[in-house]
């Protein structure tokens, strides 16, 4: 089983500025790694250069440029070719099924944030030992203290380093047995994830939406005002005040980032330590949050119908704050770690179904909260109808459940 652990670093002000270093040129091989194989193809009768070639040259690379390129990792640098391979095998793997290619782009030095290396004790080395300060070692850069907020278990493989805002973080993966289930509850459960509330079950309970990022707006439009009275101008002649601009719009996003993954984490957590098997609703985020298409006006053909696109971006503003995909990503990790069943199942009229009559009807749900069949006259809160019907239609409630 592959685990990943996370650890803030704290590195010296030498330790950062090297750190730094080691991004720049990797980014500056990424791009020119990149430029090599877009003048072959356009220049060179469009000849295609894969990876074997261009890691066969990182030789002769870091012999040209030892104070850039051959101070840092043979194999990071390889893994950093490997990176643009497989953009260019995702671009034509999207080329040929037909959906939007999205070509490989050049990197700016604040857009390269995370370097890999394939194997620890090659260019890195965890070290962790009882009774010592945990470090982890770079090469070119040294021994650098690390917050080890949790113990790891496994066999580190591979060691990551990532840049978020001011912050540097070791990403580690480990190879570890799986672990031992948690203790069975005789509990199952079907959940419906929403809006107005972040999270409905089967059992009547609901989980408030905590809206991160609602209520870090006012803060975050306050910074952005102050971004936009600096002029656009030139990268290299930025001034210190915007870069302390910029560097607070980020700290800022950071901050809503850390809040809605650690309230998605409590949630998951709880919902695995409760049931044994949990379902929920297959989700297409990505076409839910699709902007409307336009509707032209067949009688002006310079003018546009409505079609709600100002309606449909608070929607989609407010599903993006309540972090779904995130949410159920961790639910399922943490479900498969402790041994706990996860099912999901289509999600279409799940709160407009009966779940005693099953009938179905769009006049069953009046409102948003409200859900009345008026077959039967069932009247319930709506979220809590649809997460019934998606633990009966995954087929738990016929389990050995305490459901209600």
């Amino acid at each position: 089983m592959i685990r990943a652990y996370k650890f803030l670093m704290r590195p010296t002000t030498g330790q950062a500025i090297a750190l730094g270093e080691m991004l720049r040129d990797h980014c500056s091989l990424y791009n020119g790694a990149l430029q090599e194989r877009r003048d072959a193809y356009r220049h060179a009768s469009r000849t295609s250069i894969k990876y074997g070639t261009q890691s066969a040259q990182l030789k002769d690379i870091r012999a040209f440029d030892l104070e850039r390129h051959g101070r840092w990792s043979f194999s990071s640098q390889q893994a950093t070719l490997r990176r643009l391979d497989k953009a260019f095998a995702a671009f034509f793997r999207r080329v040929k099924s037909g959906d939007t290619p999205g070509y490989p782009r050049f990197r700016g030095v604040n857009w390269f944030d995370t370097v890999d290396f394939p194997k620890d004790g090659d260019g890195c080395r965890w070290d962790s030992l009882p009774n010592r300060a945990t470090r982890v070692r770079f090469q070119g850069v040294g021994h650098v203290k690390v917050h080890q907020h949790r113990p790891v278990a496994g066999k580190v493989k591979t060691v990551s380093l990532k840049r978020e805002g001011k912050r540097w973080y070791v990403v580690l993966t480990t190879d570890q047995p799986q672990p031992e289930p948690l203790p069975a509850t005789g509990s199952a459960v079907g959940i419906d994830v929403g809006i107005a509330n972040f999270l409905a079950d089967s059992n009547g309970e609901f989980v408030p939406n905590p809206r991160h990022g609602q209520a870090n707006a006012h803060a975050l439009a306050k910074a952005q005002r102050a971004l936009a009275v600096f002029p656009r101008v030139r990268r290299d002649k930025r001034t210190k005040k915007h870069r302390a601009a910029v560097g607070k719009v980020a700290e800022l996003h950071a901050k809503v980032r850390r809040q809605r993954l650690d309230h998605a984490h409590k949630t998951a957590l709880h919902l695995v330590r409760v049931h044994d098997a949990i379902a929920h609703e297959k989700l297409s985020i990505a076409n839910m949050v699709r902007a409307p298409k336009p509707k032209p006006d067949p009688d002006n053909t310079d003018s546009f119908l409505p079609n709600g696109a100002t309606a449909k971006a608070a929607l989609n503003k407010s599903i993006h704050d309540a972090g779904w995909g995130v949410f159920l990503a961790i639910l399922t990790s943490k479900a498969e770690s402790a041994g706990r069943k996860i099912v999901a199942v289509d999600p279409r009229n799940t709160s407009r179904a009966c779940p005693p009559c099953g009938h179905t009807a769009k006049a069953n749900r009046p409102t948003q909260e409200k859900f009345h069949c008026v077959s039967c006259g069932h009247t319930a809160h709506a979220d809590t109808v649809g997460a019934i019907n998606v633990l009966n239609r995954a087929g738990l409630a016929r389990c050995n459940a305490n459901t209600a």
